[in-house]
């Protein structure tokens, strides 16, 4: 252990790590972020149709347990149109349109917030709470947790459109100053090979999960408004 503490890298090692390496990294990791989502909501689901099969007390959905299907209806279209903005920025991403991914990427994080901010209107306006009765209970709990990875999701897409923005400037192909990318202009070079290489396998594996968490928007509003 001594040993290994008193070794020390240089920088001309742990740099100019393969982009290519990151981006099957990035690949997998959105495959692997949405079937750990799935196994998580999967939970929801399952408390869904238990609860209402138990029916205690005849308390399962009481009359006035009734959330706006127009707002959650509402909820579920920006979040499935956020999803198939980000879908249409990869395409122009794959094709060099850079100035139109990012117009793209922009509107879907708009889409998203306004999914967010619509939902926590609907919270306010219900007129009941988690405390009345099972299906109350999914209710918000399902739909709080949908917003927290959606947020989560957005955070993910403003990261990459501010690092596009940041660097539009730079030629297709082309680098920034060495260290700039890092946050560190005292290094002698890169994170990565070329960092902006990543902006697209980072888009790739966004778009996919995105509009798989979209599709869970969409089971969620057949199984909360339409059951």
């Amino acid at each position: 252990m001594s040993e290994l503490a008193q070794s020390q890298s240089g920088y001309e090692i742990v740099e100019a790590e393969p982009p290519e390496l990151l981006g099957r990294n990035l690949n997998s990791a959105g495959h692997l972020l949405a079937s750990a989502t799935a196994f998580f909501f999967l939970a929801f689901l399952f408390a869904y149709f238990y609860l209402r099969s138990l029916n205690n007390a005849h308390l399962w959905h009481p009359a006035n347990v009734k959330p706006s299907m127009t707002l959650g209806a509402l909820v579920m279209v920006l979040t499935v149109a956020s999803a198939g903005l980000v879908r249409l920025g990869l395409y122009d991403q794959r094709a060099a349109r850079r100035p139109q991914w990012r117009l793209k990427a922009a509107g879907a994080l708009v889409l998203g917030v306004a999914a967010i901010v619509l939902q926590a209107v609907e919270w306010s306006a219900v007129g009941f709470g988690p405390a009345d009765g099972g299906y109350a209970s999914v209710f918000f709990g399902w739909t709080a947790f949908d917003v927290l990875f959606a947020a989560g999701t957005l955070f993910w897409l403003e990261n990459l459109l501010a690092t596009a923005i940041r660097y539009r400037h730079v030629p297709a192909g082309g680098e920034p100053t060495p260290g700039h990318a890092s946050g560190d202009p005292g290094r002698r070079g890169h994170d990565i090979a070329d960092p902006l290489s990543l902006v697209r396998p980072g888009l790739e594996a966004l778009s996919f999960y995105w509009a798989f968490l979209a599709g869970l928007g969409v089971l969620a509003w057949i199984v909360l408004y339409l059951l």
